[in-house]
């Protein structure tokens, strides 16, 4: 979009880059405030909900907004950094606009909004929300879905209603290019109602990639709200460390009520995991790091290193077990860092390049220990390794983080505290 352009559909901003006029970004569009009017005028856009990069949320008018050029806002580049607060008169576009249920006022029929344009008025600096795009009827499983049209804004009614069964579908499609963690960082801030919704028409994966960056209380939240089918689902989708971790947080009923839910290899994982205390290297542990047998080629581990649901820290070294290759493993035999798998040719046997003089860490380790041994060793994982000799996991640097932090730290970084 060129800064000429007047007119421009919402759903192209969320997300966006919003850079100062040295051309540094500052942040990243996560919504836009408008104010709805008396009778049928178009609702003015007041301005948009920024998350600057310390991750709190402020306000940039739209006087402020010097272009919507090429996937990115431009601004003046004064910025009030106090936390943006809604106020009753104001409604946020995507979070509350989209998905509303109106009504054509023409054929008084029914319709869903999809999205909606806003429009710079002419000679001036103010922005307008001037047409909706929506789609006619209902739709279902027993008909076909209405026809899609743009319309004029006051072609429709229904927007000062109160929210009724409004769909999540053009509010999640938003955030299709999102990472988990923003993802988890806009639903914080929704609604308690507006963030069910949402978690129920995220697909299992990415909703368990989503829990897994929320505070605890977020996190229960949702869980609860789930049907325990698919909160069970959910939870096998999620790292084990993680789902122990949500699942500790609920009364004891319930937990067991979800894990005889889940299938019984995911639920033998945590509630294995389950079994130790938290801060401890059992306790912190993954129960799926890169297990190889020693007859293995570095073909073999470079192929497993590559899979894209690895996190980096669990694809920067492999561990050679005797069979079986589930944990708990056969005999641990040892590391190999994937440095060292691009230096040997594919062929070799890893059995023959492991490094078996780094120590592995007991199971009661406590977390102190463990962060004191990937300092030392300067690595990002570390394997857990129990009396008998058995690799039972994992513990990577990320999961040392997240117990070193305060409790509620992802609490804390949402709402971004006044002196940062």
């Amino acid at each position: 979009m060129a800064a000429s352009v007047t007119r421009v559909f919402v759903s192209h901003l969320a997300g966006l880059p919003v850079f100062d006029p040295g051309g540094d970004q500052v942040g990243r569009v996560r919504d836009l405030v408008a104010m709805l009017r008396v009778g049928r005028r178009p609702p003015r856009l007041l301005g948009m909900v920024v998350e600057v990069l310390s991750r709190r949320r402020i306000f940039l008018p739209m006087t402020r907004v010097t272009g919507i050029e090429s996937g990115q806002i431009v601004t003046t580049g004064v910025l009030n950094v106090r936390r943006f607060e809604q106020r009753p008169t104001e409604r946020l576009v995507l979070g509350e606009l989209l998905d509303r249920r109106v009504q054509l006022v023409d054929s008084e029929e029914g319709a869903t909004v999809l999205d909606v344009s806003i429009r710079r008025l002419p000679a001036r600096r103010d922005w307008e929300i001037d047409k909706v795009f929506v789609r006619r009827g209902r739709g279902g499983a027993l008909r076909r879905k209405g026809e899609t049209l743009t319309v004029e804004w006051s072609a429709v009614t229904g927007f000062s209603l109160e929210e009724d069964s409004q769909s999540a579908e053009s509010l999640v499609a938003t955030f299709e290019r999102l990472r988990p963690v923003d993802v988890a960082n806009a639903l914080h801030h929704l609604s308690p109602k507006r963030r069910a919704e949402v978690a129920a028409a995220l697909d299992d994966d990415r909703l368990a990639d989503v829990l897994e960056e929320l505070p605890e209380d977020d996190q229960v939240e949702i869980l609860g709200k789930l049907k325990e089918e698919r909160a069970a689902d959910v939870l096998e989708a999620m790292d084990p460390d993680d789902a122990a971790d949500l699942l500790s947080e609920l009364p004891e009923e319930d937990k067991e009520r979800l894990l005889a839910l889940m299938r019984p290899d995911e639920a033998a994982d945590v509630r294995r995991l389950l079994s130790y205390e938290e801060r401890t290297a059992g306790g912190l542990m993954t129960t799926e790091p890169i297990v190889l047998r020693p007859d293995a080629t570095i073909a073999d581990a470079l192929a497993r290193v590559r899979q894209q649901d690895l996190s980096p820290a669990l694809a920067a070294q492999v561990y050679v077990c005797r069979p079986p290759e589930e944990t708990p493993t056969g005999r641990y035999l040892g590391t190999i860092h994937f440095q060292r798998l691009l230096r040997d040719p594919p062929f070799t046997l890893v059995g023959s390049m492991v490094d078996s003089d780094l120590p592995p860490l007991a199971p009661d380790t406590p977390l102190r220990a463990v962060t004191s041994y990937l300092a030392a060793y300067n690595m990002v994982a570390a394997p857990v390794v129990d009396e008998s000799g058995s690799l039972l996991g994992a513990v990577t640097v990320d999961d040392v983080l997240d117990h070193l932090l305060p409790d509620d730290w992802r609490e804390t970084d949402f709402e971004e505290s006044e002196h940062g």
